[in-house]
């Protein structure tokens, strides 16, 4: 048997020290801990992938709180039966005691219980998903509203590229060279060279 902690946060930037500072002081002696950086709209992350392939009946996986397995209502309670119900891992939410499945004391009741309060979360998670992305949207429009410009700012063509295009097309000179001289990524001058 082992057990495996589960990390995610939703992009580059953000930190995951909380998450990793929670699963140090669980007390739980993790065998491995797995960590994506990659939103929780859904189940395909890499790292969250490669461990539910090693994972055997009797492993146990520890996960801050439920937002961090996902973000999807219906995928969580997805993954979480298949998880439970068809590889047999027992799953520990550090946050929610309740949704602990190594507990042996449950009867229905109890079992009715943590499933209620499964849904329940899973619900609050991917509304919070759609209120950030909602968020996000409205965010962008009131920037655009004020004239911010999004995306990468457009690089004004340098004199010298006609005659640089010219000696490239006639094969005088490579698009690395050309580029180089003109002080613009290969890419961008053979885009200019292809759009004009």
């Amino acid at each position: 048997m082992k057990t495996y902690g589960y990390v995610r946060v939703s992009t580059r930037d953000q930190k995951e020290d909380r998450q990793m500072i929670a699963m140090q002081e669980s007390g739980f002696c993790l065998d491995r801990i797995y960590m994506d950086k990659l939103s929780g709209k859904d189940f395909m992350r890499p790292q969250y992938r490669q461990m539910v392939r090693k994972m055997r009946q009797g492993d146990v996986l520890v996960v801050k709180s439920i937002d961090r397995l996902g973000r999807n209502y219906d995928e969580i309670l997805d993954q979480w039966r298949y998880l439970t119900r068809e590889k047999g891992i027992d799953i520990v939410v550090l946050d929610i005691p309740l949704l602990d499945t190594r507990r042996t004391d449950r009867n229905l009741t109890g079992t009715f219980i943590a499933d209620l309060v499964l849904q329940i979360l899973s619900y609050v998670a991917q509304t919070e998903r759609e209120n950030i992305r909602q968020r996000q949207k409205e965010g962008i429009e009131a920037a655009k509203r004020k004239g911010v410009k999004f995306g990468r700012p457009h690089l004004k063509i340098p004199e010298g590229f006609e005659q640089l295009k010219e000696e490239w097309a006639a094969g005088l000179v490579s698009s690395r060279s050309a580029a180089k001289q003109l002080n613009i990524a290969q890419d961008t001058f053979l885009r200019w060279a292809r759009e004009g």
